[in-house]
């Protein structure tokens, strides 16, 4: 068991609260400070075995990501290797951080692809949303990610569930040029039909953004 350090001690569990803004104030606190040795002591957390603890320490690395992902981005492997915990606030909360990282340190990521690839075939719906921003942040890295990664986002929308079609296709654009978005169009072209008002309306604004490149 990881001894608990005093950075630790600031987790919504050791402070006896049920909410999750002490972990939120402590991931703006390192975030401030650029306190990598907190990172440090959080990812030990993290790793520690006591679940209330792993669970408070990955809501304060994803939210460190989100605020600043290169205070995070030298520990993605160590997210990639929490994808295949039981332990299912682990799984997605590693996956949300691995969103923020791909912006930064897509290289680290992709190097592991089965393994994002795997939690996201077999992850909750919070896992699948951002492995889907994973995907894009890499297809948009550079052409060699495009060539392997891109296929897996037309599969995905080609055949996720038709409520999931416009948040993922608004999460896919960012990746979408010249190149790739005539097979972009083409697939969510396909799905139009089973969308509901509201969905096809998010569905075609994304369509219309996307026409609009290099015209």
């Amino acid at each position: 068991m990881v001894m608990m350090t005093m950075v630790l001690e600031l987790l919504a569990s050791k402070l006896g609260r049920n909410d999750e803004r002490p972990n939120i104030e402590l991931a703006e606190r390192i975030c401030k400070l650029a306190d990598r040795n907190g990172i440090g002591e959080i990812l030990l957390g993290m790793k520690s075995g006591d679940v209330a603890v792993a669970n408070d320490c990955i809501k304060v690395l994803y939210e460190v990501g989100q605020r600043e992902p290169t205070l995070i981005s030298d520990y993605a492997n160590d997210f990639i290797s929490a994808l295949a915990s039981k332990n299912n606030r682990l799984v997605w909360g590693s996956m949300t951080a691995l969103a923020s990282i791909s912006t930064v340190n897509p290289k680290a990521i992709f190097a592991r692809l089965p393994e994002i690839y795997e939690a996201y075939a077999n992850g909750s719906v919070i896992t699948v949303d951002n492995s889907i921003s994973v995907f894009a942040q890499i297809c948009k890295a550079n052409d060699e990610y495009n060539t392997k990664v891109f296929p897996i986002l037309i599969e995905h929308i080609l055949s996720c569930r038709a409520k999931e079609v416009p948040q993922h296709a608004e999460r896919i654009e960012i990746c979408i040029n010249s190149d790739n978005k005539q097979v972009f169009i083409g697939a969510l072209e396909t799905r139009i039909a089973e969308l509901s008002q509201s969905q096809s309306h998010r569905v075609k604004k994304v369509l219309k953004r996307l026409k609009a490149i290099d015209s």
